[in-house]
Formats: structure tokens, sequence, C-alpha cells
């Protein structure tokens, strides 16, 4: 609004012109940029927004960290029946929805994490967020965002710096190696529904992951879940592959010697034209029964030249039908019908054969070969087991356990250790746990801003402060004094003790590293890829100062 023009604010010589220049603007309404049912919030609004929605999601999984750590029930709305009882961070953020942009960046670099290395989704979440809750702080006391992101920026490279300094690496010594493989899997699991069996299963993952020969493909390794019996009657199938299939009536159970193996992927069902949209008339059963009797034939030569393979056991991807059933039952072959896609993939690699789809030349189809195929019994289940493999790549860990819920946590647990171990074929490097690495990262990040004038120190500050409330957030989940064990643990690594960490089973603190009894070990790469991911998504929060909602899009009509 422009209002009158009096002398005592313009001079003489240009009060004329510009009251040429006025418009009357009285009855004029307010500019509507943005389209109806937007909405905007600006400023000191949008920012608060956003530490309001990081911080929630921060409290939401941090009861989860450490080895004390609670568990959660997720359970579905429209399926009341479809429930999950989990601690996994990755687990329990994508399965919930919410409207806030700061928490979705949260849940998306728990997603990140999970996808990158397998562990950590709930330390990401709970590192960022504390940053943000002291950058919140920080705000209060009138501080530019970018002066704090400066300072977050330098205390994530000092951190680095420091995580990377306390790393040992072992790769040059087979034994020490497979220890810290050892060690990296039982620290993994701690804080999982495994902990009580976490020996057996530490060297259940550490063997499967070995097997694959420095490959990082999970997808060799195939997990079976069994209900019934406990944790500790499941097993590593080492010197054979299952694959939970039936072999098919009539044909033998048994097999034994040099077995020929064909893997396919090809229909073989009798009773249908395979033309699409075809439209057959008859005016007679007659002709329907020579049309039926020439698929029959059909199959039957199709049967043939599979046979002449000269194969001990067929495995097809969709359907066997009655006749080529019988057709291979008469000729001594073991059929195995609809086997699932990966587990035909991780079949054909480990029998050293290939997925075929025509048979037409014998000679051009690869085939696999094993010692023995037999049918074994896990549970009330029956199974295949291909024994005597010419590339042993892949495996097959078969779970026990009480029940189905039981088995779906153990087989996430799992799969976190796995995921860890199979990283460190690429980055051998390992750090201490226990809340060690964050006191040795948080020490290095005081001692760099003692050094640094401005108000970035107080952001490195804030940073260092964050990183603290990792080992204090697991005392609290372990029903343990965070006060009083975070200081007597910062005061040791005051006086250079830094191999000290807590002692969550008898509430102290004690040495984790290799002197002491705990041996405590994760893997930098894990460290790392978490310093980082929460390092930057609080960075991308905290430069936040709008926030702008689009309309929802209107229904035609």
């Amino acid at each position: 609004y422009i209002g009158d023009w009096s002398s005592d604010v313009c001079s003489s010589d240009l009060k004329t012109p510009l009251k040429m220049a006025m418009v009357d603007t009285s009855g004029l309404m307010p500019v509507q940029v943005f389209e109806k049912g937007s909405s905007e919030d600006r400023g000191e609004n949008a920012r608060l927004s956003s530490f309001v929605g990081a911080i929630a999601i921060c409290d939401l999984v941090k009861s989860t960290l450490g080895p004390k750590g609670m568990d959660k029930i997720l359970q579905s709305g429209s399926n009341p029946e479809d429930l999950q009882i989990t601690n996994d961070g990755a687990t329990i953020l994508k399965s919930i929805y919410v409207d806030n942009g700061a928490a979705k960046v949260l849940i998306d670099i728990s997603k990140v994490q999970d996808d990158e290395v397998g562990d950590g989704t709930t330390s990401v979440c709970v590192l960022a967020g504390e940053i943000l809750r002291e950058g919140e702080k920080l705000i209060g006391q009138q501080i530019h965002p970018q002066t704090i992101v400066r300072g977050w920026r330098e205390a994530t490279d000092v951190a680095r710096a420091a995580l990377v300094k306390a790393a040992t690496d072992h790769s040059q010594d087979e034994e020490a190696f497979k220890k810290d493989l050892i060690d990296v899997a039982r620290t993994t699991l701690s804080s999982k529904i495994l902990t009580q069996e976490k020996s057996l299963f530490a060297s259940l993952a550490v063997d499967a992951v070995l097997k694959l020969n420095g490959s990082t493909d999970l997808e060799h390794i195939k997990i079976i879940k069994k209900p019934g019996g406990s944790l500790k009657d499941s097993y590593l199938d080492r010197d054979g592959f299952l694959l939970e299939k039936k072999i098919g009536v009539g044909c033998p159970h048994l097999l034994e010697g040099d077995i020929k193996i064909l893997v396919a992927n090809t229909p073989m069902d009798s009773d249908k034209v395979k033309i699409f949209g075809s439209r057959v008339k008859a005016d007679s059963t007659n002709k329907v029964a020579e049309i039926e009797a020439a698929e029959r034939d059909k199959m039957r030569r199709k049967c043939e030249k599979i046979l002449s393979h000269n194969i001990n056991v067929f495995v097809n991807r969709q359907l066997i039908y009655n006749l080529p059933e019988g057709i291979f039952a008469q000729a001594g072959v073991m059929s195995i019908e609809h086997a699932d896609f990966d587990g035909i993939e991780r079949l054909a690699l480990v029998t050293g054969g290939e997925i075929a789809s025509t048979f037409d030349e014998p000679g051009s189809i690869r085939l696999g070969t094993c010692k023995k195929v037999e049918e074994i019994i896990i549970g009330e289940d029956k199974l295949i087991r291909f024994s005597g493999l010419s590339k042993p790549e892949a495996c097959t860990i078969v779970l026990r356990g009480a029940s189905s819920h039981v088995l779906d946590e153990a087989e996430r647990s799992l799969h976190d250790a796995l995921c860890v171990l199979s990283q460190m074929a690429k980055e051998k490097r390992t750090v201490l746990g226990a809340g060690c690495s964050e006191m040795i990262m948080a020490k290095a990040i005081d001692e760099a801003a003692a050094k640094t004038s401005g108000k970035q120190a107080l952001a490195m500050e804030a940073f260092a402060h964050a990183l603290r409330q990792i080992p204090s957030i697991i005392c609290d989940n372990g029903g343990y004094d965070a006060s009083d064990l975070c200081t007597k643990l910062r005061a040791c690594h005051a006086l250079g003790q830094n191999t000290m960490g807590l002692d969550m089973k008898r509430g102290q603190v004690a040495d984790v590293g290799a002197s002491g009894e705990l041996k405590i070990t994760e893997s930098f790469k894990v460290k790392e890829q978490v310093l980082l991911s929460a390092s930057e998504a609080a960075e991308m929060i905290m430069r936040v100062d709008e926030i702008i909602r689009r309309a929802p899009r209107q229904r035609e009509g």
C-alpha cells in the first residue's frame, strides 16, 4: 500500500513527478500467487516444523537402539492379522506413514543405510535427530543456519579423520580377519532377537559369507524358515543346496552318482492351444479329440527332445502337467515343477548349468552336475537336497523357531549380519563399538573446536554433544544411569584410554578392545556411513526456510 506523500519524506523537486506516478491501491485485493488450496510456511514456522518432524522420528526409534533396545509391534490398519514384532529401524520406519518433509528425509536415509550396508538404520536416524535437536538450540541463540552448517561440515571432517585413525585392518592375516568377522557379526546380532544364540548365528553368517568367495550378492544365500523347534536348532547346509519343492509323482526320490541336471523355464502343459486369442470351432467330439491328441503328440515330442539330453533330473520354472510328468517317470528321470525363480537361479549357479527354454540342439545346453539328489524332511515339510555340487558358492540357512513372527524377525536380524559381513569383503577395516567410536570422534571435535574462532565453534561443540548422546541413549535403554556412565566414559577417553566402552551386561565402563574380554567390534563402513548420512540429512533440514504445499489434485467432474 502506497500512502500519502509529505514534504518531510521527499524533496520538493521529486514530489511532483512522484505524485503523477502514484496509483490508488486502497481498493485492490492481495495478489494470489499460488493455486487455490496451496499453503506455505516461512521462516521460523517452516524451520520449527522441520525440527519437530525430525526429532519426532528420532524419539520414535531411539528406544530400540543398543543391545537392550525394546521391540515394537507394527499392525496393519486394513488387516489386523498382519503384524510384525521388530526392533529393526528400517522395518519400523518404512511401515509408518508420515506427512512431514523432514521426517520423510530421515526415513529415506534409513532406507539407504539399509540398502548400502544393512545395519545402522536406527543409529543414523537417532544421530541425525540429535544433531537437529542441538541445532534448534543454536537457532534459539540467533546463530544463522549457514554458520551452523559450516560448523557441522568441519566437525564431520574431523570426526571422519578420527574414525579412520582409530580403525584397524587385519586383512593380511586370514585367521585374524576371520576373527574380526565373527566379532562384527556378534556385535551386529547383540541388539537383535538372536542375541541369546549370537555365537551360533555369527558362525553361520561368517561361514555363509565366506562361501561367496568375495562376492557381495546375497541372493546366493537362501534362507528357509521352518516353524518348530528352537532357534538353536538352526543350521547352515554347508555341503548341499536345499530347494523348497516336491518331487513329481512316480519319479525316483533318490539319485546317486554322476547326475546331470537340466534347469529349464518352459511351458509343460498339453491341454492348451498356445496361440493368443485363438478360437477353434468343431462340429463333432471326434474333431475335439483329434485336437487333444495333436496337443499330446506335440508334448511327447518335446519330452523326447528333453530326454535326448541324457539327463537324470529335470527342474522347470513352470508347471509340469500329468502327461509329461508320467513320461519322465517312465524314463526314470526325476522331475521338479514350479521351482521359484530365485531358487532356480541359485540352483543353476551351484550346479554349473544354465537355464534353457528350447531343446532342439542337445549339445548347445550346459547341464548342471552333482553327486546326490534326495528328498529330506524338516519339521513337517519335504525339501529336495542337492549334494556334491561342482560350484558351491551358494548355500542354504535353515531357520527354526517357535512361531512365524519369531522366524521373520530372526530372518531380518540374520540378513543385517550377512549384509555387514558381505560389505567387509570390500572394506575390511573395523572400529570399536559400545559407544567407544562416538567418544573418540566427539573428543576430536572438541579439540578442533577449541582452536576454532567464531560461532562455528559452537556448532562443532553441538555436533560433539550429539555424538555423545548415542552412548547415553544406549545406557537409558539398558535401564542404567546414563549421566554417571557417560561421564566416566568421557573421563576415560580424556585420559587417553581410547578402547573404553559400555558394558551393558554389568552396567559399567569396560575395555572393549582386543585386550579386553568384551571385544565389541563394528564395521568401519557402517560407522562411516552413519556419520556421513546423518550429517548430510541434518544439514539439508537445517537449510530449509520455507515449506510450500501444493493444492491437492481435483477429481474431474
